[in-house]
């Protein structure tokens, strides 16, 4: 039996008004994530991606269209929701631990209860040791790792990243990528991401296999991309 989905776009178009006239972001956007799904959003820069995902979030209201979570109409922010943004945003006066720790703190959570979450989920991102670290002693990729950690400590039923490691150098974000693979099988949430279907678990071998290369070239060429 099919699951119900988590999230329900109907019919979903977003305009913005500006001093030159509207812009239309998103155009009848409809789609169904359904629970522990790690979904692709893919397309050019200014297709309305990150606008989506803001739509989703309930940071910004559709101008057309639907947006159900859990079969809820989305009419504000989101509760249990994490998000993970191009820069990792995070607090240059607060260490590792203190950044990690900073959405709860803002809900009144404190004690050794989400500190030990807090310390669990640095070490599942591969920073054990950092935790006294402030943010202009990491590298680019140990800053992301630092901001998924902080997006996954209040367990969020749903995580949207908006381009997450764009920012990164090649070789850091093959890494980040399938870093992140490997911390959703052990802790599966529902994502919207960039991904491609391919067997689990990946690696940079699955660029080898004949499938990668069709669905690369399929993708290719639903966006109009030459090579």
């Amino acid at each position: 039996m099919t699951s119900p989905a988590l999230v329900d776009l109907q019919g979903v178009s977003r305009e913005y008004v500006t001093r030159t006239g509207r812009v239309l972001a998103v155009d009848d956007m409809s789609m169904q994530v359904r629970e522990r799904e790690f979904v692709a959003i893919l397309g050019p820069s200014g297709c309305g991606k990150s606008t989506l995902l803001k739509t989703i979030a309930g940071l910004l209201p559709p101008s057309r269209g639907r947006v159900l979570v859990d079969g809820q109409p989305v009419t504000r922010p989101l509760d249990r929701l994490g998000m993970v943004f191009q820069s990792p945003v995070l607090l240059r006066w607060r260490t590792v631990i203190g950044n990690v720790l900073f959405p709860a703190e803002a809900l009144g959570q404190r004690g050794e209860a989400i500190r030990e979450r807090a310390l669990g989920l640095l070490k599942l991102v591969g920073l054990q040791g950092f935790e006294q670290r402030y943010p202009h002693e990491l590298s680019g990729g140990m800053a992301q790792r630092v901001s998924l950690a902080r997006a996954l400590l209040l367990d969020p039923r749903l995580l949207l990243m908006d381009e997450p490691f764009g920012a990164l150098d090649a070789l850091t974000r093959d890494e980040m990528g399938f870093e992140l693979l490997r911390i959703w099988q052990e802790r599966p949430k529902t994502v919207l991401f960039v991904t491609i279907d391919l067997p689990r678990p990946r690696n940079a071998r699955m660029r080898t296999l004949p499938r990668f290369g069709e669905i690369v070239a399929g993708l290719q060429d639903a966006m109009g991309i030459t090579t």
